[in-house]
């Protein structure tokens, strides 16, 4: 694989989308970043990280726009995040979709990571873009940033989904330019930061959205996390077994053994290569339940014995003592914090 990964055919059509408003054709810029017409007929197809990086360069020196990145936000699409998109729209609250994106951002492509960072009464999403182009990765944040937004007013069926700030590494495109930026976010943006994030008020995780089916998010996670074992490479054994063990935790099974055959081993090779790796199969599964118990406190209303048989403890005691030596605080505390 090459050093910028993959990316999904979803994530270049929104790019196309863009190039056909305005009438720009794409198939000569497809021919110089080395890519067929016919990949945008594969609905879960993946070009090369660097094919794309490719295209995007083409884009923005055919176009001469320093916010392209934030046009093509404009274009933002449920299909655009592939089957992320699908499961954020079948959560709850935004906050439930949010927790979505870190997990299964790779189905849409290797161009970045994001993380969430909570203070006080705000949250923050920072992502760390992966193309190395000086001329891609601004523009790139730049979608990134303006995908989210868009998407999550639409998904909210609300504008007052709005960040408090946005803050940017790359340099200012120019005042006139600047105000594109303050006419779709609607909140201050800062240039020349020293990351790439999207601030807003922790009230927002609460806004209820206009799909919510649990039962098809289930479905729909199960389908991600064996998209996700088919793209990791057998160096990624650790990722894969927490992939496998939080399928079985959504049905409240913990077994080693069911997770060795899942991942096409025996119990004992299993144990024998995460000891290779300097782990072992119990940290993973406390690292996993660690994370959707937080997950299913914050963004679900399920009781916390109902969590805690749904993650496999026999007893809500164990629960309440591995949870708190954790994070030091317990299951209610954390709930309500």
């Amino acid at each position: 694989m090459n050093a910028l990964g993959t990316a999904s055919v979803a994530a270049l059509r929104q790019y196309v989308r863009y190039a056909d408003a305005k009438g720009i054709a794409v198939d000569p810029l497809f021919e110089k970043a080395g890519l067929k017409p016919e990949i945008l007929d594969s609905d879960e197809g993946r070009i090369d990280g660097e094919q794309l990086q490719a295209f995007i360069h083409l884009l923005a020196e055919h176009t001469g726009n320093p916010v392209l990145g934030l046009e093509t936000g404009d274009y933002v699409q449920p299909g655009s995040y592939s089957v992320l998109g699908y499961i954020t729209m079948s959560c709850a609250t935004l906050g439930e979709a949010v927790t979505r994106i870190a997990p299964y951002e790779k189905l849409v492509g290797d161009m970045g990571t994001t993380r969430l960072k909570m203070k006080g009464d705000s949250a923050t999403l920072i992502w760390t873009c992966n193309f190395t182009d000086s001329v891609v990765w601004p523009q790139v944040v730049d979608n990134v940033f303006a995908s989210w937004i868009n998407y999550a007013r639409w998904l909210a069926d609300s504008t007052d989904a709005t960040p408090l700030e946005v803050r940017l590494r790359r340099p200012s495109p120019g005042p006139e330019h600047e105000k594109a930026y303050a006419l779709r976010w609607q909140c201050p943006v800062q240039f020349d930061a020293e990351e790439d994030s999207v601030t807003f008020a922790q009230a927002l995780l609460a806004t209820r959205l206009r799909q919510p089916d649990p039962l098809l998010r289930k479905t729909l996670e199960a389908h991600a996390l064996s998209q996700l074992a088919l793209l990791d490479t057998d160096t990624d054994l650790t990722s894969r077994v927490k992939q496998s063990i939080q399928k079985q935790l959504a049905d409240g099974i913990t077994r080693q053994d069911m997770v060795a055959e899942d991942l096409g081993m025996t119990s004992r090779t299993l144990q024998r290569k995460l000891s290779q790796e300097g782990v072992s199969y119990q940290k993973l599964l406390d690292e996993v339940r660690q994370q959707m118990a937080e997950d299913y406190l914050q963004n679900t209303d399920m009781s916390i014995p109902d969590i805690a048989l749904r993650l496999g403890y026999s007893e809500t005691t164990s629960f309440h003592r591995k949870f708190k030596a954790a994070t030091g605080k317990t299951p209610g505390d954390f709930r309500r914090q």
